[in-house]
């Protein structure tokens, strides 16, 4: 199991991907499979562990120069195991799987569109992909598709709460695609307090903050900062809905997930996978234009709390995304195609 190289595992904080890694690792460790995962930092796994590099990269996240160092470090360590199948999660390790006699499995985590999807229709036929949902396969059909496996989480680690306090919570990136000034604007419109919680650390993100989120605060608008994962599961656990404003086709959309895991309904703008993770009018609504954002707040206490914990419990909770994967890695160890 190759992970990204960016974050620690399990990361504290922000690190979807890491974080899905490391459940699957623990998941499939749990069933008896034999797992070795790949990644930087000092993390603590149940099963074997490699090194890339002792500190995560974070300050230089999306460069270049850390990803490929670390896919090159990575396959010098597969090179040394006895592996039925790789599963790489990283951006430049599939790089190297033509050159190592097991399958390679890809989870594509990030959009499949242009330079990407191009990169990925050459890695030939020694890598098999998986999609992290319908929406994200349907832009490339003609790509190397083994199948549809929702990102997860350990739904039993995060808190549920049926009774709500009266404030609504942004959480994810201080950018553009995530508009959390969007989400501001819709809560004030509503009348409804607002918590925005987000990771803002690289000169775009501050840049952002400061242009077009900062302007927006006062004492209905309350900037938290980046929560570390026992203060994001309290937020979520007592937010009475998530806003989720998406301004870009989000391939899957963790946070909607662990919102929901939390019997936190989810208010957000219709874009890439978001029906298919959201149930409008169970689990959440949601809806074509901003403008229709506040009535959709005014409207979360009408929702189940229960409905949203039993829809991640029954679609999106770590055995049932180790369910599908287990069925690929089969599959490509049998020799059967996928």
């Amino acid at each position: 199991m190759v992970a990204p190289p960016w974050y620690q595992l399990p990361p504290d904080g922000y690190g979807g991907i890491e974080a899905m890694v490391y459940s699957l690792s623990e998941e499939l460790s749990a069933r008896g499979h034999d797992v070795t995962l790949i990644g930087a930092g000092q993390p603590t796994v149940s099963g074997g562990f490699r090194q890339t590099f002792a500190e995560p990269p974070s300050a230089k996240i999306g460069q270049p120069i850390p990803e490929v160092t670390h896919a090159l470090i990575a396959a010098e360590h597969l090179g040394e195991l006895d592996v039925d199948v790789v599963h790489d999660h990283s951006l430049a390790g599939p790089l190297t799987a033509r050159a190592r006699p097991s399958p390679t499995v890809v989870t594509t985590h990030g959009p499949i569109e242009g330079d990407l999807a191009e990169y990925y229709a050459n890695l030939g036929p020694s890598v098999c992909l998986v999609a992290i949902s319908e929406f994200q396969r349907s832009r490339a059909p003609d790509l190397p598709w083994s199948g549809v496996v929702h990102n997860a989480i350990p739904v039993d680690e995060y808190p549920f709460q049926a009774e709500k306090e009266d404030f609504c919570l942004f959480l994810g990136r201080m950018n553009g695609e995530k508009a959390p000034d969007l989400a501001i604007e819709a809560a004030r419109s509503a009348g409804r307090r607002i918590v925005v919680a987000a990771k803002c650390a690289e000169p775009e993100e501050k840049r952002y903050f400061e242009e077009r989120v900062q302007p927006l605060l006062g004492p209905d608008a309350e900037w938290f900062g980046q929560a570390d994962n026992e203060q994001k599961k309290d937020l979520l656990a007592r937010a009475r809905c998530l806003v989720f404003p998406i301004q870009w086709d989000e391939p899957f959309g963790l946070v909607m997930v662990e919102a929901m895991a939390c019997g936190t309904p989810v208010v957000a703008l219709r874009g890439g996978s978001v029906p298919e993770v959201v149930e409008d009018g169970v689990t959440g609504f949601v809806r074509d234009d901003r403008a229709e954002l506040p009535a959709a707040i005014e409207r979360a206490a009408e929702l189940d709390p229960e409905a949203c914990r039993r829809r991640v419990a029954e679609r999106f909770a770590v055995p049932v995304m180790a369910d599908g994967y287990e069925a690929v890695y089969r599959r490509l160890a049998e020799g059967r195609s996928p």
